[in-house]
Formats: structure tokens, C-alpha cells, sequence
């Protein structure tokens, strides 16, 4: 598989550098050099599209948080926090390869049992899927698109 497949979001002109034979490229969030894993493209445009596209602010997006679940350690891709510090949205973030089904939506929905956010993205950079969940109600619903941040 092409390590730079063309993905269902908007192109971004990232510094590609070829370092000891692996692709990187410089990680805004992180800010540091990032291999670049078909995964790890994912994120990097899905996070460039809620920067850019969105208009979330890039100080309040964290990537790759850790989280205990079930007294395991586990990973969160992508958790955005408004400015009172609250988390507000929870991006999963797969290969393109990987086909998004019940199994994603499980993983991301066992990792929201930690995070407790009220909006869920989970992409393969082809496909993209946002949902909103009501903790009142026990209740999730599916929406087309992902809300402006000013929009939450």
C-alpha cells in the first residue's frame, strides 16, 4: 500500500523528509519530527482538517493521550478540549486499510468510558463518521458532518 495514499480529506503541504530511510514529517501538535505510519497520516490530515477546515484552535487538540481502561494502559488519537479545559471531542484514527465497522465503534466507545465526551469522530482517512451521545438519555445519534468549534 502507498505509505502517502491520497485521502477523503483536504490535501496539506506537509515537509516530507525521508530520515534514515523512514518518511517523517513535523507533527504541529507534538511539535516534533513524526514517522509517518499510514495510521499516523490519518491523524496528521484529520487533525490538519479540524485545524484548518473546523477552525479548532490547535492549543487545545492532544494527540496520542494515554488512559488507563480496565487497569490497562491504552491510547486515545486525537481528544480536543474546549477553553474551560473540558474535553468535547473524541477522534479514533485508523489506516486506510482498516475498514471502519462495529469493532472501531466498540474500541472507541470503550475509550469514551474514560473520556466521557459528548461528540465521537472515528476516520480511515476515506471514510469519516461523527456521532453525538447523550449521557441523560443513554442514546447516540450519527451526523453528517463534524460541527465548527464555535458551533460546541
Amino acid at each position: 500500500m502507498d505509505l502517502l495514499l491520497s485521502l477523503n480529506l483536504p490535501p496539506y503541504p506537509f515537509k516530507i523528509t525521508n530520515l534514515n530511510g523512514q518518511l517523517t514529517l513535523f507533527d504541529i501538535i507534538r511539535k516534533r519530527e513524526i514517522v509517518i505510519t499510514p495510521e499516523e497520516w490519518v491523524r496528521q490530515h484529520f487533525v490538519q482538517y479540524l485545524i484548518n477546515q473546523k477552525k479548532y484552535p490547535k492549543s487545545l487538540i492532544k494527540l496520542e493521550g494515554g488512559h488507563k481502561l480496565h487497569g490497562m494502559a491504552k491510547r486515545t488519537d486525537v481528544v480536543v478540549y474546549n477553553s474551560a479545559g473540558e474535553k468535547i471531542l473524541l477522534v479514533e484514527c485508523k489506516a486506510p486499510s482498516v475498514t471502519i465497522d462495529q469493532k472501531t465503534f466498540d474500541q472507541v466507545a470503550r475509550y469514551n468510558m474514560v473520556h466521557k465526551v459528548n461528540l465521537l469522530a472515528v476516520s480511515n482517512g476515506l471514510q469519516h463518521y461523527f456521532c453525538r451521545i447523550d449521557f441523560n438519555t443513554r442514546n447516540y445519534q450519527f451526523i453528517n458532518e463534524l460541527p465548527f468549534y464555535n458551533e460546541l
